[in-house]
């Protein structure tokens, strides 16, 4: 299959041109070679390329920043998917969309998942910017997967992990939210789920992340001990630790779509981490 991925300079997009490039024909597309804000370069680059399949990986993921930079926030993720929506409507071609558990306001109370099925109600900038995006598509395009997913880390860019194991190689005490819930998300084996549902014919919105949960605090410990860290880690309250934007308390999402077409390829969050860890151990140390 011929497919056009935007944001492929970031963390899934690199590993979506990983996982994809030597099966089928790849335009890979940074957001600095193209500004899925900007409706003329989206429509220009579809036409030109004629993708049987775009990815769009391209984001302002930024959350704290978002509060305050909501019109760069909506432009990239409300405005950009409603161009990419419109200029694959115009060339005939499927639209997978990555969304986030921001769509939520996370108030379920954990360990209760979110389905596909929920109310909406985002409680922060980012959140809101996301479901629009996701509702333009839905207006604008049939042949779309909106692919919602959470906490995701990777090799390339920056990410969580990557921040607790600088902050312990620095010899720093660290203090962990532990009251905030989700499921660390690789974004290689998110790739390979966006992989099995490129022309699955599944369509609307599906939840994809790692299988199970945990907290920051315990996601944290867990990724250390594997990376054979020793360090001062201490869990604290979201109380504790105050940030611009609100996160969901509860960003457990169940995949239960993907499941019920049997199309789920996630795995359990420690075998994740376990296999990122083994590949990237020595990456990951020189990094930090």
């Amino acid at each position: 299959m011929k497919l056009l991925i935007t944001g492929a300079g970031g963390q899934l997009g690199q590993d979506c041109v990983r996982r994809l490039l030597d099966r089928h024909e790849i335009c890979a597309l940074t957001s600095k070679q193209l500004n899925i804000a900007d409706a003329e370069a989206v429509r220009q680059a579809v036409a030109c390329v004629r993708p049987d399949v775009l990815i769009n990986c391209a984001a302002y993921t930024a959350v704290d920043a978002c509060e305050s930079e909501t019109a760069y926030c909506m432009a990239v993720n409300a405005h950009g998917p409603a161009h990419l929506a419109a200029a694959c409507a115009e060339s005939g071609c499927r639209l997978i969309h990555v969304s986030t558990d921001y769509v939520f306001d996370g108030a379920k109370p954990a360990p209760e998942p979110y389905l596909e099925s929920d109310p909406v109600g985002p409680v922060s900038a980012y959140g809101r910017s996301k479901l629009v995006g996701e509702q333009a598509i839905a207006e604008r395009l049939g042949n779309y997967l909106i692919l919602r997913t959470a906490w995701l880390y990777g090799i390339g860019g920056k990410n969580f992990l990557k921040t607790m194991l600088r902050l312990a190689q620095a010899k720093r005490p660290l203090k962990v939210v532990n009251d905030q819930y989700g499921s660390l998300t690789w974004t290689m084996t998110l790739a390979q789920q966006i992989e099995q549902v490129l022309d699955c014919g599944l369509t609307s919105i599906a939840h994809a992340t790692a299988e199970g949960h945990c907290t920051w605090f315990e996601g944290a410990k867990y990724f250390l001990e594997a990376m054979q860290i020793d360090c001062d880690i201490t869990p604290c309250t979201t109380a504790d630790y105050p940030t611009p934007a609100r996160r969901p308390a509860n960003s457990i999402l169940e995949n239960r779509r993907l499941k019920e077409h049997g199309l789920n390829v996630m795995r359990g969050w420690r075998e994740d981490v376990d296999e990122f860890v083994r590949l990237h151990r020595e990456e990951l140390l020189a990094g930090a």
